[in-house]
């Protein structure tokens, strides 16, 4: 049986920056958006990592692949620790969450060093995504994920967990990722092009790990 696709964008972005990998994707799927990733954020809303992982959980269904992509794998790792019985793979694409290095001005500089290999043709998809959530929003959606320790809320995963990341990616280097899917007891591949946007810019490459993951390939 194919499971449905539950895919949450990044800080800032909406579910454009998931079009080149869904349009791919074999199996059912939606694309939520958050306070923070996707939408403004409004008065009262709580931007706790648990808090916005319990509205991914009302979105389900039925048991589901959760993808989430930069700050977003943290909420859809919360969201598997809170149900796994709802949750029954995770594709985690270029996660940040490490809180050692999660400074702003260390974020800052490894933005920068990531922004760099990416191209500029995607200023044209990205910025629109970003106006419509509001720098505000992504700062104070920000301040909180920055706080939020990936690495401690990982070991407590029963949920099979695929991370993903591309060559350039300084806001998810390799030794990250391989530290989360050894502590999830996971896998982890590097794409070998790209940077921190691989739902953009690696959507045939990604794709195949959330095809997999959703039991695609098991029905032919």
């Amino acid at each position: 049986m194919t499971l449905p696709v539950v895919l949450v964008p990044g800080l800032g972005l909406g579910p454009e920056a998931y079009a080149p990998t869904v349009a791919l994707l074999e199996a059912q799927y939606e694309v939520v958006t958050l306070p923070g990733f996707g939408e403004r954020v409004r008065r009262g809303d709580d931007l706790r990592t648990e808090a916005l992982a319990q509205r991914v959980i009302a979105r389900l269904q039925e048991p589901s692949v959760l993808v989430g992509h930069s700050a977003s794998c943290q909420i859809v790792v919360a969201a598997a620790l809170a149900r796994p019985d709802l949750a029954e793979g995770l594709v985690l694409v270029g996660p940040t969450g490490e809180v050692e290095t999660s400074t702003w001005p260390r974020l800052a500089a490894r933005w920068v060093r990531s922004a760099v290999f990416e191209s500029p043709r995607l200023i044209p998809v990205l910025a629109p995504q970003y106006f419509r959530t509001g720098f505000v929003s992504m700062a104070r959606a920000m301040e909180v994920a920055r706080r939020y320790d990936l690495a401690a809320a990982i070991r407590g995963l029963e949920t099979p967990t695929v991370v993903v990341r591309c060559r350039h990616d300084r806001l998810c280097p390799p030794y990250w990722a391989r530290r989360l899917a050894d502590l999830a007891g996971g896998e982890c591949w590097t794409f070998p092009t790209g940077s921190h946007m691989p739902p953009l810019t690696n959507g045939p490459e990604l794709v195949t790990f959330i095809n997999r993951a959703a039991g695609v390939y098991n029905e032919h």
